[in-house]
């Protein structure tokens, strides 16, 4: 066997391999949560409140955590979309590719990328402290969207950065204005990768414990407003399954089911968006 036929072997084992390795935790992963979690998963789980306290009470359920993650991650996906778009258009329609803003822009949302998110659960918590607030589901919200700016900025700018030259050029051409260029060509062409990019930031919020470990604290009652703390299914899961009572640790592996299901959801009407939005791209 010559050298060029023995590393094409090698390295076709290591792909196979890691795919194994990757599929296999899924299997892993997805089986724990589901032989733990379905026995205990009912009808009050999801329908009613814990009581007796999270932590020790052994009734109730999980609605308090479930709506609480509904809650906090929309609130947080509407607030990031709202400062990502003008950044996102800004860079690729109103400013040149070779700008220096555009590139300190691109570099200081990689840098965000990768802060862990108890980084951003710690700046969240100094913010309060300065503004005077208390744990609140706004606080959360607005450390959230921090946290998954960067991840929603980038995939769009990525996705804009596909769209041709040509298309822009042909659209000012005719007289459109750059916000014409952005909204009418840009924005529609880029509507697939849009539509990804907030369920990706969505599915980071709604799944992300350690940015709201102290800005949005935990309850056992649903939020009735924005200054309410506020209960979410990973909290819930890190919390229960330390309780000493078997039930309510039971409780935690239904809350890991439910959160399972909801980002599997995310993912699955990702590519349903993308596959229906793709019909207005060229």
């Amino acid at each position: 066997m010559n050298r060029r036929k023995f590393e094409e072997l090698v390295f076709n084992v290591l792909m196979r391999l890691s795919t194994a390795i990757i599929f296999g935790s899924l299997v892993l992963i997805s089986a724990t949560i589901l032989i733990k979690g379905i026995p205990t998963l009912n009808l009050d789980m999801i329908t009613k409140v814990p009581t007796g306290g999270f932590f020790l009470g052994k009734e109730g359920g999980i609605l308090n955590a479930i709506l609480g993650s509904f809650y906090l991650s929309i609130g947080a996906t509407i607030f990031a979309l709202v400062i990502c778009i003008p950044i996102v258009i800004y860079i690729n329609v109103y400013s040149s590719e070779n700008s220096k803003l555009v590139y300190y822009t691109r570099l200081s949302l990689d840098v965000l990328y990768g802060i862990p998110s108890i980084v951003f659960g710690a700046f969240g918590f100094v913010i309060m402290l300065f503004l005077g607030m208390h744990v609140s589901l706004l606080a959360g919200m607005i450390t959230v969207g921090l946290l998954i700016i960067p991840i929603i900025a980038r995939t769009m700018d990525e996705v804009m950065r596909q769209v041709p030259v040509e298309l822009k050029e042909a659209a000012f051409s005719l007289g459109a204005t750059k916000w014409e260029t952005a909204t009418k060509v840009m924005l529609k062409q880029t509507l697939p990768g849009l539509a990804t990019a907030s369920l990706l930031g969505l599915g980071r919020a709604i799944g992300d414990a350690a940015s709201v470990m102290f800005t949005t604290g935990f309850t056992d009652n649903i939020p009735n407003s924005l200054q309410d703390p506020a209960a979410t299914l990973p909290l819930a899961i890190f919390f229960q399954l330390s309780s000493p009572i078997e039930e309510v640790r039971n409780r935690a592996y239904a809350a890991a089911l439910i959160l399972t299901i909801i980002i599997f959801a995310i993912s699955l009407l990702s590519r349903v968006l993308i596959k229906r939005f793709s019909k207005n791209t060229l």
